[in-house]
């Protein structure tokens, strides 16, 4: 729903709050790795390996590719509300775009 408005109102950023600062693949695994910024492929490619969990990230990225993919310059960022402000300016957060 928070897609299908900021498509409905031109927004130039979806923005999705939530418990972490990053997106992350492998989470909670020795290996994890915090993402800054995801294309649509990789992101689509990351959903396939079925790196976010369905009850959890996956519904976020899902929701951020559709808005992307629906506009023409449009980006979206996934982060936590209490590293809102520094993602905005691009010091966290992970944004996904074309």
């Amino acid at each position: 729903s928070s897609a299908k408005l900021a498509k409905d109102l031109d927004a130039e950023m979806l923005v999705i709050l939530t418990a972490v600062d990053r997106v992350c693949i492998n989470f909670n695994k020795p290996n994890q790795e915090e993402l800054a910024c995801m294309d649509i492929e990789k992101a689509k490619q990351y959903i396939k390996e079925e790196h976010f969990a369905k009850g959890s990230m996956l519904p976020k990225v899902e929701a951020c590719l559709d808005f992307v993919e629906a506009g023409t310059n449009g980006q979206a960022l996934i982060t936590s509300l209490e590293k809102a402000k520094e993602a905005l300016h691009g010091e966290t957060g992970t944004i996904i775009k074309k």
